[in-house]
């Protein structure tokens, strides 16, 4: 990995650059940042969710999460490196159809809403999509350097946001939170569609 900071007011960024690891410096409006910064925050969403009282396995699951959202804000800051391995995409993948096969289906869309650790989930689902966004949007870039296993890996990681919100809203015997569609509501009523 590139240089390690020793010091955090460094000053070199007040001319509205910033670095990346291997000391080449861009704009601070260059989309490689704003895609580091989504997948930063990302990570600081999946701490705080951390904070809440978890099922143990949900709580393995999101630390090493955090461990590869890590090495994909790694890959991000030096292009042409892979540092994000396609086993943590398979990780994703079997966690969740592991996690899936455990819930009912979707009678109606979901509010993100419920449990504030579910609420927090649907949080992390959100900057997980504005992430991905953000790092397809630099991969359009004439010149930029972007592998397939982030954009993968954040989508899953969406995907996976939503259904582990499904499953934290159930730990204590909860249920989603179902938008009251027009739909749904006939269908409770016992009328045709």
């Amino acid at each position: 990995m590139g240089n390690r900071l020793t010091q955090i007011a460094t000053r070199t960024g007040d001319d509205g650059t910033s670095g990346l690891a291997d000391n080449t410096r861009l704009p601070k409006h260059h989309p490689r940042f704003a895609a580091m910064g989504d997948v930063d925050e990302l990570n600081s969403h999946i701490g705080l969710l951390l904070c809440e009282p978890l099922p143990d396995g949900v709580r393995e699951l999101l630390v090493d999460v955090q461990h590869q959202l890590f090495n994909l804000g790694g890959e991000l800051s030096m292009p042409g490196h892979t540092l994000l391995k396609d086993e943590a995409v398979l990780q994703l993948d079997n966690a969740l159809a592991e996690h899936n096969a455990a819930l009912p289906r979707l009678m109606e869309f979901i509010l993100p809403a419920g449990t504030r650790a579910a609420a927090q989930a649907h949080v992390c689902r959100t900057v997980a999509r504005r992430a991905e966004r953000a790092v397809v949007a630099l991969a359009a870039q004439q010149g930029e350097a972007v592998g397939a296993a982030p954009r993968h890996y954040l989508n899953r990681l969406s995907d996976l946001m939503f259904v582990l919100a499904r499953v934290l809203n159930r730990v204590d015997g909860g249920d989603d939170v179902y938008w009251k569609s027009e739909r749904l509501a006939r269908a409770q009523r016992g009328e045709e569609n």
